[in-house]
């Protein structure tokens, strides 16, 4: 995603918001958070869409009431990036971080309610409703069996959660390395139709840094 050639009508002052969002990045990462020219428009979408900034939105064609498909290649900053968002404690940013590992990872141990507790939500901040949810690195999960039974866990959830968004605007958000022909090989076409309703694609360039190193 690329930011707008033009300046962009907003409520915000960016100017500031982004120096701003680098201080705390930094402080949280415990080193200098660095943005690169490649980034830059991803990092100012993800900023607009936690403020719900419809102005930024409607200039940059992606959509609030969706969640966010956030995909790039291993080590490019994405969980890292869903959590200084949320470490701002931006207007939007109300939600859990969960691997799709440890996802698999309960359900092995403690079987199909495990689709349940994270299908419909679990309470946020004690209020009794769906709570938003970031599963993290879909694809590093694998298709797992519970006495037996073969289950694909993580596309049983999203399409249960796919129901609760068209239902009551459930927000979910993704990080992925996988690409749109991995996502609907491993998850099959019926899921893949679904998450484009669902999610905002945000992609990094194959050829982004590794922040790792």
């Amino acid at each position: 995603m690329q930011l707008p050639e033009k300046a962009i009508e907003s409520r915000y002052d960016y100017n500031k918001i982004i120096p701003w969002f680098r201080k705390k990045a930094s402080k949280f990462i415990g080193k200098e958070y660095v943005i690169s020219e490649s980034e830059k428009g991803i990092i100012f979408a993800l900023i607009a869409w936690m403020l719900k900034d419809d102005l930024v939105a409607k200039e940059m064609n992606f959509d609030l009431n969706k969640g966010i498909l956030l995909s790039g290649p291993i080590g490019c900053g994405k969980t890292t990036l869903f959590k200084i968002l949320r470490y701002c404690n931006f207007p939007a940013a109300k939600y859990g971080i969960v691997s799709t590992r440890h996802i698999v990872s309960e359900f092995m141990r403690e079987g199909y309610e495990i689709l349940e507790k994270y299908s419909n939500g679990i309470p946020y901040n004690n209020q009794q409703k769906p709570r938003y949810l970031c599963f993290d690195d879909l694809g590093t999960e694998t298709s797992s069996k519970y006495f037996g039974n073969d289950c694909n866990v993580m596309a049983e959830i999203l399409l249960t959660r796919y129901d609760l968004f068209k239902e009551k605007d459930l927000i979910t958000h993704l990080t992925t390395n996988l690409s749109a022909g991995e996502i609907e090989s491993q998850y099959g076409n019926r899921l893949r139709s679904r998450m484009r309703e669902m999610f905002n694609l945000f992609g990094y360039e194959e050829s982004s840094d590794d922040k790792r190193k």
